[in-house]
């Protein structure tokens, strides 16, 4: 799996991040960043031209070389100061209470361990900081949860550590994080496998 993790799964993220009905999610949540922010999971940058000029400086972390890579060609479209860290969210790279606001889109899913990456969110977030959020887990609907549940062993093999099961309204609450606002539900179209979470939180 080293070959297709390296090379060709960072194109494969990038060709399905790219999908237009997801640019909806991103315009919602991305510009209410502010101050110094942390992006988990920054992927090829396609969150970059949504931020606003009140996000003063933006802090990409991932642990794929290769994303980080387009990331910063990307970047270099974009408006404000972008830096790029390599490594994981289970150990941010960051000092305690040290950036303004957290930004994950679509990357709680795939992190090995996401409670103890949500952790780590919590202690680089100052005082009154936010965690901003569009993700996907387990839906509602005992049928879809079923081939949620039957699916994902094989999915996280293609899909780089992506679960299609994970509670993540519980994870992010169990982590000590108290909802401004959450929104769920299916996207557009015929109902996917992929239930949607999307909104804010502040560290309680």
């Amino acid at each position: 799996m080293g070959f297709y993790q390296d090379q060709i799964l960072p194109f494969v993220i990038d060709l399905a991040m790219r999908q237009r009905n997801l640019a909806a999610y991103r315009n919602r949540v991305v510009p209410a960043a502010e101050g110094r922010v942390l992006e988990i999971g920054i992927g090829s940058g396609l969150n970059l031209p949504f931020y606003a000029r009140k996000a003063e400086r933006v802090i990409g972390l991932d642990p794929s070389p290769k994303l980080l890579s387009m990331a910063r060609q990307a970047a270099r479209r974009s408006m404000g100061a972008v830096e790029f860290l390599e490594g994981s969210a289970e150990a941010i790279p960051l000092a305690d209470r040290s950036v303004d606001t957290v930004v994950t889109t679509w990357t709680l899913c795939s992190i090995p361990n996401a409670s103890g990456a949500l952790g780590e969110m919590r202690r680089v977030l100052k005082p009154g900081g936010r965690l901003l959020f569009v993700e996907h887990g387990r839906s509602p609907d005992p049928s879809v949860r079923r081939w949620q549940d039957v699916l994902t062993p094989v999915w996280k093999r293609i899909g780089g550590g992506c679960h299609l099961n994970r509670t993540i309204g519980a994870l992010i609450e169990a982590a000590g994080f108290q909802f401004e606002r959450i929104d769920t539900g299916y996207m557009r179209g015929p109902r996917p496998l992929t239930f949607m979470y999307e909104g804010g939180a502040r560290p309680r």
